[in-house]
């Protein structure tokens, strides 16, 4: 009787504290909402395997005051590329590349002095092709080719000696999505969809580019004091950022991962391995993943950002928790930010 009691009153003091994490986490979400003005948000938290916070807040569409939901879709910028940097490996694995293949070997027109340039290279941000983002000509509007692609940046020269050092480049994760086009010989967004989306039962992610649904967020920027609905003239950033998810998709994809239900263990851990520079140093970066410290805990994430929006993944692998951030409003890091004052809740 005495240990039955006992028991009942362990759970109860766990329930309890677990309903005050709870609304600590809601009191935090609404607050950092308010004072940075964010219309909408949705949150994912997981822990070991379980789901912990599957929840949305606030409003996707300020017009409508549609409200933001675990299932709302969200543009996630450059975690794309954790996506695009997986198909690599999975078909590295089938034996249709390797990771030290020169680009000229998949891609039609590449200039001479991308001969030293390997796909390594582009999953690790290291090829010094200038990053397009920002220069003219790369709008979504035109949506240009791989032959038109490599034309128009490989007219840029290149920005140091392959391998030399990191500096951050959309450029090459485009061009990974030709690679991979070229060598399955279909579109990017059809492989990813047979090889990720659908065996992770993403049913809700998708390419930005496609008709909106009705569950779509839409994007706002902070001009003048005041919010704004996005520009809608964007830099076509396709196998580097244009996936629309929800955070329920994404919570799937971190499950799909933590259960090796997509790829062996030893492919993810290559995808979180620090990049060998030519002087022997390492860089924080893997494949995809950046590779950092949070308050002297192993970090290991991705924060995107487009115009409009603001998206965060963060695994503290040592924790075993993963806080999923997605919002509409495009303030680069701060998904981040609020990302971590969450896992700071649960350290």
């Amino acid at each position: 009787m005495i240990r039955t009691f006992f028991a009942f009153l362990c759970l109860w003091v766990f329930l309890d504290r677990e309903r005050a994490l709870g609304d600590v986490i809601d009191d935090y979400i609404t607050r950092e909402m308010t004072r940075r003005e964010v219309p909408g948000l949705a949150l994912a938290v997981i822990e070991g395997t379980n789901v912990s916070k599957l929840k949305g807040y606030g409003v996707a569409d300020r017009q409508s005051g549609r409200p933001v939901t675990a299932e709302t879709a969200f543009e996630i910028g450059s975690i794309t590329k954790q996506f695009t940097a997986t198909l690599i490996l999975m078909l590295r694995e089938d034996g249709k590349l390797r990771l030290d293949d020169p680009l000229p070997r998949f891609l039609a027109g590449a200039p001479d002095d991308w001969s030293d340039i390997t796909i390594r290279h582009l999953l690790t941000h290291t090829s010094g092709i200038r990053n397009y983002t920002g220069l003219d000509g790369f709008e979504v509007s035109r949506h240009l080719t791989a032959e038109q692609f490599v034309r128009a940046i490989g007219a840029v020269p290149l920005d140091f000696k392959p391998g030399e050092k990191f500096s951050y480049c959309n450029s090459g994760y485009n061009l990974l999505g030709f690679i991979i086009e070229k060598v399955t010989r279909q579109s990017y967004w059809e492989v990813l969809r047979q090889r990720i989306f659908s065996p992770a039962q993403m049913n809700s992610s998708f390419s930005r580019n496609l008709p909106g649904s009705v569950n779509r967020a839409a994007g706002y920027e902070k001009k003048g004091g005041q919010l704004v609905a996005r520009d809608s003239n964007l830099t076509d950033v396709f196998a580097a950022g244009a996936i629309v998810s929800t955070a329920t998709d994404l919570t799937k994809w971190i499950l799909a991962l933590n259960s090796e239900k997509l790829v062996k263990r030893s492919l993810i851990e290559e995808l979180w391995k620090p990049v060998k520079l030519n002087d022997g140093s390492a860089y924080p970066y893997g494949f995809g993943w950046r590779l950092e410290d949070y308050k002297g805990r192993k970090n290991i994430g991705h924060s995107g950002s487009t115009s409009g929006f603001s998206a965060t993944l963060q695994r503290f692998p040592d924790q075993h928790l993963t806080v999923i951030v997605l919002c509409n409003l495009g303030e680069q890091s701060l998904a981040t930010v609020i990302a971590r004052g969450v896992a700071n809740l649960r350290f």
